[in-house]
Order: structure tokens, then C-alpha cells, then sequence
């Protein structure tokens, strides 16, 4: 069952070039560092505390030395938010809990308007717009923009989430929230630079294999989710929390895998009032392009370093 999802996710692959807002000088693409970042960890200035939850008796191993890589720079395969076994989990079991998130934000007025000022909703819209998200676990180590918090002001960042991650994924099947520590998710976007490694990798980390998600082209009402723990498939309503999850079988056909594109990337979180509305996901236009994957300078010794300021990364 395993090796079938795995199958199915694969299919659906197809290669993602990263590109930058023009005329921003102080985005998250702005440096030249991605921080690898391990499931179970908080990392850098969270949002709140984790409120990821899940009854998996597995652990992320534990960090390894980062390997090298010498492959062109901001290419990276890109995956179909709507692909099933895409996203996993426990069934009947949401991954992370939303009233915790929902609370911790409330009780904080100020980085609740970061958190909203980041997804460019009204802070007052926090709490409904988290509730309409769905919990999952990550099964591929996936980049995003990250963004923490500090001073009063978000920090963006570009990540590389660890498989089995526990996320809140939108209507398109975009990660937005990550749990362990709280913090808002945006598509990552490329650096100026040759990216350096920073963080903890773990066994079997390459940078070859790290994907971005692609907002799927209709709302997704179902994800169709793999369970490591018994081997089955099961189906998540979008926004349930796991109470109304059902069996279902293994994907009948592979899905069709989709031609290269190009993602335009969000711009850089606003120190000022955030607007009204959901978050709007980025067209994807069509773009041959060469091999998936990243170039990236060997990775500092140091421990990892969140930004000097915000959209430092």
C-alpha cells in the first residue's frame, strides 16, 4: 500500500520554477538561505506554541550532516494540491488542533494582526479563515515562505518543511499554517542569490526531492489521505478536523502529470492594516524548464539563525 502512494503522488510531479516580485527590496527572497526544518521542531521566533497533535507513535530521526548539491537554482518539482496521498495522517485524528491555534491568536491581539497581515485577511477573520482549513501531515519534504514573529512584526523566510509535518492546508490543498509552531504559510519564492543550507536535514534529505505545492485548479471539498500507521486510505472533508473521515480505496488511476509552470509568489507581508477577504493563490503559467532541483552552497557549521529582519531570507 505504501509503494501505491507513493506511485500515485509521483505521478502528478511536475517541475516548479521559483520567481521573485518585482521592486521589492525587503520580500522573503531577499537573502540567500533556506532553513531546513525538522517535523517536531519549533524553529525561529514562533507565532505560538505547537499545536500540532497527533497519536503516530513514529518520530522525525534525528538530524544528519546536510549533503551537497550542484543542480540549477530555484527549480524545484512541483505537486498538484489536489493530488491524492499527497497529504497524510491518522484517520479520525486531525493532526493539529485548530481551537488551540484559534485561542492562542485571540488572546494575543498583536500577533494575531501579524498573523492576518501575512495571509492579507482582517485580523477579525483569523478565526473563521483557520477553521475553514484542513489538518494533514506533510509526506514530502516541501518549501514554503515561513513566517515568524518578532519585534511585532512578521518575519518571512524560505523553508523546507520535513515530511510528516503537521500543516493546515487551504481549499486549493496550499499549505498555510504550520502547526509545531504556529506560524503562517506562503508560497516560496526564489532567492537572489545561490540559496545556502541552513537548519538541521534529516536521513534522506535531498534537495532533489523537496517539492512545491501548486494550488490545485478547483476548491478540493475532499482529500484523499494515506495512513503510514494502518497502510489504508481515507477521505477528509475540506475544514473537517478528522471526526468525519471515512475509508476509501487506493486511487483507481494515476493521476495525469502536469506540464512545467512557474509560480508567482506572494509578496512580502505589510507592516500595516491587512485587507479583508481569503488569501489569493497565485495563477501558475506554463514554462519548459530543465531537470528539477536546487542549487545551494554547502550549509553554514553554526546552528541555524532566524532573519536579521523581517523578509531577511
Amino acid at each position: 500500500m505504501a509503494a501505491i502512494a507513493l506511485v500515485v503522488v509521483a505521478a502528478v510531479v511536475l517541475t516548479v520554477v521559483l520567481t521573485r516580485p518585482d521592486g521589492s527590496g525587503d520580500s522573503s527572497e531577499a537573502g540567500g538561505e533556506v532553513l531546513l526544518q525538522p517535523a517536531g521542531k519549533s524553529g525561529p521566533d514562533p507565532f505560538t506554541e505547537s499545536t500540532a497533535r497527533d497519536d503516530s507513535d513514529s518520530t522525525p530521526p534525528p538530524p544528519s550532516a546536510l549533503p551537497s548539491s550542484s543542480a540549477s537554482a530555484n527549480v524545484i518539482r512541483g505537486i498538484d494540491g489536489a493530488a491524492p496521498g499527497l497529504y497524510g495522517g491518522t484517520r479520525k485524528v486531525g493532526s493539529c488542533d485548530v481551537e488551540k491555534q484559534v485561542a492562542a491568536l485571540k488572546k494575543d491581539p498583536a500577533k494575531n494582526k501579524a498573523f492576518a497581515s501575512v495571509l492579507d485577511i482582517d485580523a477579525s477573520a483569523v478565526p473563521a479563515y483557520l477553521r475553514a482549513l484542513t489538518p494533514a501531515q506533510l509526506r514530502m519534504d516541501t518549501r514554503v515562505t515561513n513566517h515568524g514573529y518578532r519585534d511585532g512584526a512578521p518575519t518571512g523566510y524560505q523553508a523546507v518543511l520535513q515530511a510528516g509535518t503537521a500543516v493546515l492546508v487551504d481549499d486549493r490543498g496550499v499549505p498555510r499554517v504550520r502547526c509545531a509552531c504556529g506560524n503562517p504559510l506562503l508560497p516560496p519564492v526564489a532567492q537572489k542569490s545561490t540559496p545556502k543550507r541552513t537548519g538541521d536535514a534529516w536521513p534522506g534529505y535531498r534537495s532533489s526531492n523537496v517539492v512545491v505545492v501548486a494550488p490545485a485548479a478547483h476548491v478540493v471539498n475532499v482529500f484523499v489521505m494515506y495512513d503510514p500507521k494502518s497502510g489504508e486510505w481515507f477521505e477528509r472533508d475540506k475544514g473537517d478536523t478528522g471526526t468525519a473521515d471515512k475509508e476509501t480505496q487506493p486511487p483507481a488511476h494515476r493521476p495525469s502529470p502536469s506540464p512545467s509552470l512557474t509560480l508567482s509568489p506572494s509578496s512580502s507581508p505589510s507592516s500595516g492594516e491587512p485587507s479583508s477577504g481569503e488569501p489569493s493563490s497565485s495563477p501558475a503559467s506554463s514554462a519548459p524548464q530543465s531537470p528539477p532541483s536546487e542549487q545551494e552552497q554547502p550549509p553554514a557549521s553554526e546552528s541555524p539563525q532566524p532573519p536579521s529582519s523581517p523578509g531577511a531570507y
